[in-house]
This record gives C-alpha cells, structure tokens and sequence, in this order.
C-alpha cells in the first residue's frame, strides 16, 4: 500500500488553475451594506420611517415653497408694471451755452466736430436744446432742434439744418 500512496497525479504546471481573473473580484466583507429599506416592518425603521412624528411632511410629500397656508413668496413680491417701447428714440442733448463754449468764434457744427470735442458720443442722435445764450453765428447741423434752440440760434445770426 506504500506504492498507491506514493503515486499521485503530476502537479499542474505554474500558474495554471491560478489565474486571476475579472469575474473572480468582489468587494471586501462588510465594505458593501444593504440599502435601508423604510416602511418594511417594526425591525428597521418600519413605524414612521425616517419622518419623524406627525404633521403634515409625516404624512405626504409637500413641496419646499409651500409655506404652511401663507401668502407664497412669488405672489407676494411686486409684479412688473408699465410697458417699454422698443422703438424709443434716445437723443443726446447739447444745450447752446455748452455750444457757445466749444465755438467762441461761431462757424459750422456737426455732430462729427461735436464728438471729436466729446460733447456727445458716437452712433447716437443728438437734440439740441435752448437752455443758455448763444451769441456768435453758428452753423448747427444736428438730428433734431428744440423750439428755443432754434429761435435763438436764428436770433444770433446763425442757420438750423436738420440731418
């Protein structure tokens, strides 16, 4: 009988049989924990199940702008009022003293020669108004003329051409 024990089957070859493969992975024990199941009997968190005592979150869901039977927030605050026209013309004025100061000799006025002096800014109408006295001859070419301007810078001497 020494001989039968003696004889056993020849050892796999390195490696074979060990090989670590994708599907043989699993997570450590007790890393993985089962999710908490709420609702589900007396034994985990079954009673009320993580909503507390009562009231009315205890007993469906409401939502979190809801404020208890109050007046809402988004109804409480003020509601736009009024309309804006999109096709509102801005103008940007220059009174006639500011004109008297930038031409103390009189002659031609553009608004080109009005924004190279930084009167006014580029790309928009300008108006000019009758606030002040204009005393030499202008020449004004301008978008559009007050009443007044107009009058006064005729009464100096000077012309209005509308551009």
């Amino acid at each position: 009988m020494a001989d039968n024990t003696a004889k056993k089957a020849p050892k796999a070859a390195a490696g074979e049989g060990t090989a670590l493969k994708l599907h043989h992975l699993r997570p450590a024990p007790g890393a993985k924990t089962a999710k908490t199941r709420v609702g589900r009997g007396e034994g985990s968190k079954g009673k009320t199940a993580g909503r507390g005592t009562k009231g009315t979150k205890a007993r469906y869901q409401v939502p979190e702008r809801f404020e208890g039977g109050a007046m809402p927030l988004h109804m409480r605050l003020p509601k736009l009022r009024g309309f804006k026209n999109p096709f509102k013309v801005e103008y940007q004025v220059v009174n006639l003293d500011k004109l008297s100061a930038l031409y103390p000799q009189g002659g031609d006025v553009t608004v080109a020669d009005l924004v190279a002096k930084g009167a006014v800014r580029d790309n928009a109408p300008v108006k000019v108004l009758g606030t002040g006295e204009i005393t030499v001859k202008v020449s004004v070419t301008a978008d559009k003329f007050s009443a007044t301007a107009k009058e006064k810078i005729e009464a100096a001497g000077g012309s209005v051409t509308s551009a």
